[in-house]
């Protein structure tokens, strides 16, 4: 559950400050590589990666020891202060070069065809304007891209989705730094013009309680060669 948005789309005017959140963030993430499996993932998202690669929502940098040596570059957008400040800490300690950046998912600060690969890790729950954001990845990446994502999103039956679109219109976004927990990521990349590869579900945690946040998909999706009809 990253923090990506500002309210006007510009960090210079808006900068996104969660202090409290981020706090809650780094801790529970650092105690969820073990306990609930995310290190594991954070291998299967990240396995096979190559060249410069953009990741959106950096959070605490954790995703940085897990890239493979064939990954010559990381720019790690991050607009959330003390994250960002772990994050660069992380940054220190990686095999690789790893620039991180202020910047909002709506508005990258890089530019265009400029990647050969994207990385979406726990990051569209939180954004603002998910169609905007994936049109700024769709615009970094060369075409042929990758995209590598894992997500959570709408799951579970009736009863369960029921829950998570009314904590989406109560206290979960204002608790979670913007999180949404009813979102359809997978659809949202399709909608945006990417072409979806192999995805599998997951639950997090692996083992134990079901919680409105545990339904995730991990998957590839690739940027069409060809640029998006207008």
């Amino acid at each position: 559950m990253r923090l990506l948005s500002t309210g006007s789309g510009t960090m210079a005017r808006s900068p996104v400050h969660h202090p409290l959140f981020a706090r809650y963030y780094a801790r529970f993430s650092v105690s969820a590589e073990t306990r609930m499996g995310m290190a594991g993932v954070r291998e299967r998202l990240l396995a096979g990666l190559s060249g410069r690669v953009i990741e959106i929502g950096a959070g605490n940098g954790l995703n940085f020891s897990h890239y493979p040596g064939t990954v010559a570059e990381v720019v790690a957008i991050e607009p959330e202060p003390l994250l960002r400040k772990l994050a660069l800490e992380s940054a220190l300690r990686a095999e690789m070069p790893v620039d991180v950046v202020p910047g909002a998912a709506e508005a990258l600060p890089v530019k265009s065809e400029a990647f050969d690969a994207a990385v979406l890790s726990l990051v569209l729950c939180s954004v603002r304007d998910v169609s905007r954001a994936l049109g700024e990845v769709r615009r970094v990446l060369k075409p042929g891209a990758q995209v590598r994502f894992f997500e959570h999103g709408l799951g579970g039956g009736q009863a369960m989705r029921l829950t998570q679109r009314t904590l989406d219109r109560t206290l979960w976004p204002a608790l979670t730094g913007g999180c949404h927990l009813a979102r359809q990521p997978v659809a949202a990349l399709r909608e945006a013009g990417f072409t979806l590869g192999p995805q599998r579900q997951v639950l997090m945690p692996e083992h134990g309680p079901t919680l409105p946040s545990s339904y995730c998909t991990l998957g590839v999706a690739w940027r069409p060669d060809q640029p998006a009809a207008h």
